[in-house]
């Protein structure tokens, strides 16, 4: 995770990136109130928003941690404290 992703929703405004979700998607959270998630695809002629509970975001966002765990990853800690800056 080199830096912050965020995109804009035509409704709710500015996401940022909570966590990536496999098969080319990735969970987004509202900016501001931190209470919405969504499952994004991007896609060549704008984005797909899927509005999703909190439980499923947070489970996205802990199989990602396990894989990151799993591989070793250079950016462990950084999901890691976005974790813990989200869901606790």
């Amino acid at each position: 995770m080199s830096a912050e992703r965020y995109l804009n929703h035509p409704t709710f405004g500015m996401l940022y990136l909570v966590s990536p979700a496999g098969e080319g998607r990735d969970v987004y959270a509202t900016l501001y109130a931190q209470k919405m998630f969504f499952l994004v695809t991007l896609q060549p002629r704008g984005a797909q928003f899927e509005v999703i509970p909190y439980v499923d975001a947070r489970h996205h966002a802990e199989t990602h941690l396990s894989r990151c765990k799993r591989h070793g990853s250079e950016d462990q800690h950084l999901w890691q404290e976005l974790f813990h800056q989200t869901f606790i």
